[in-house]
């Protein structure tokens, strides 16, 4: 496989988000297939989602199938250079058809939003699935390499404790070797003790884990026993990266809609309600891994339940 990594990119800028002094980059991966609703969130049905107007014509088709997508986060904050979660990768063989054998120009996206590979310090792994670390790693030769080798990759020490004694299938036992213990045998894996917020009161209050000044780790579990969500802060503003623990905007509608790869339903259905019960009313802004375009808004109480009211993006610069 030849790796592209040429600077120059074809399509459109990075969209952008300001939080206070921080600008966050979603570096595009790939749309996902209109049979990714159906599978991931069987509960939403196309008359639960048209039951759920705010979420026509952006966040769901006419005709009430879920638009998804893949998608990565790139942010500096005095002067580290933050990635969160890494997307599916390129040329790696998955069981999945969307994601088997890839071949996008996530590389130059990434690079053009001016985040060469090179020059990212950080990479936050919210959970080890396998359309969160894809990039960790790319062909060299028939090695797979860091990607980012001048970064320390972070995940949850829950979430490798869980996995580490996991009886895994073949699928995820292939993940691993390609995209997991290549950044591992490396030396370039760090594992966080992350504090439970569950009995905190909300984002500003629960103290979470800081990782770098202005970024939180707050585990999230249910998807995964040790997901977290990313918490960035700014200037007296605030925004939520979600992982899995909301896949979604129709969870925001209607939090008790699981996913059919949930490690734990109940303890999900608990997180996302927890956490969009800190999130509602305080302008915190979401930003969703797996959100479609626009991707990010603010929660705001519906009733018993959510909605998401889209913030929109700017265009940041180009890199050439």
């Amino acid at each position: 496989m030849t790796q592209r990594t040429s600077s120059h990119t074809t399509g459109e800028s990075a969209p952008t988000w300001a939080v206070g002094d921080l600008l966050v980059h979603r570096i595009d991966e790939t749309p996902l297939p209109p049979q990714t609703g159906p599978w991931l969130l069987p509960a939403a049905t196309p008359d639960v989602v048209r039951s759920t107007p705010w979420l026509q014509p952006r966040f769901a088709a006419p005709d009430g199938v879920l638009r998804l997508a893949s998608h990565t986060f790139a942010f500096e904050v005095n002067g580290l250079r933050v990635l969160v979660d890494t997307g599916i990768g390129n040329g790696k063989p998955r069981t999945n058809p969307a994601w088997n054998q890839l071949d996008t120009d996530y590389l130059q996206r990434l690079t053009a939003a001016g985040f060469a590979p090179e020059s990212v310090d950080l990479v936050i792994l919210t959970h080890l699935h396998t359309d969160h670390v894809g990039w960790n790693t790319r062909d060299d030769g028939g090695t797979w390499v860091p990607t980012f080798p001048h970064a320390r990759y972070l995940t949850s020490r829950i979430e490798w404790d869980h996995w580490a004694g996991a009886d895994m299938d073949e699928p995820r036992r292939q993940m691993f070797r390609d995209s997991i213990h290549p950044i591992r045998d490396a030396g370039l894996l760090d594992l966080i003790d992350v504090e439970d917020t569950a009995e905190t009161d909300g984002p500003g209050a629960a103290p979470g884990t800081e990782v770098a000044p202005g970024i939180r780790l707050l585990l999230t579990p249910g998807h995964t026993p040790g997901q977290v969500a990313v918490e960035l802060r700014s200037r007296g503003r605030s925004a939520v990266i979600t992982g899995d623990c909301i896949h979604h905007p129709v969870q925001l509608g209607h939090p008790e809609i699981t996913s059919c790869v949930d490690i734990d339903p109940e303890q999900a259905v608990r997180t996302r309600r927890r956490l969009l019960a800190l999130l509602a009313d305080t302008g915190t802004l979401l930003l969703g891994t797996h959100f479609p375009p626009p991707t990010a808004g603010v929660v705001r109480s519906e009733g018993s339940d959510y909605r998401l009211d889209e913030e929109p993006a700017r265009r940041g610069p180009t890199a050439t």
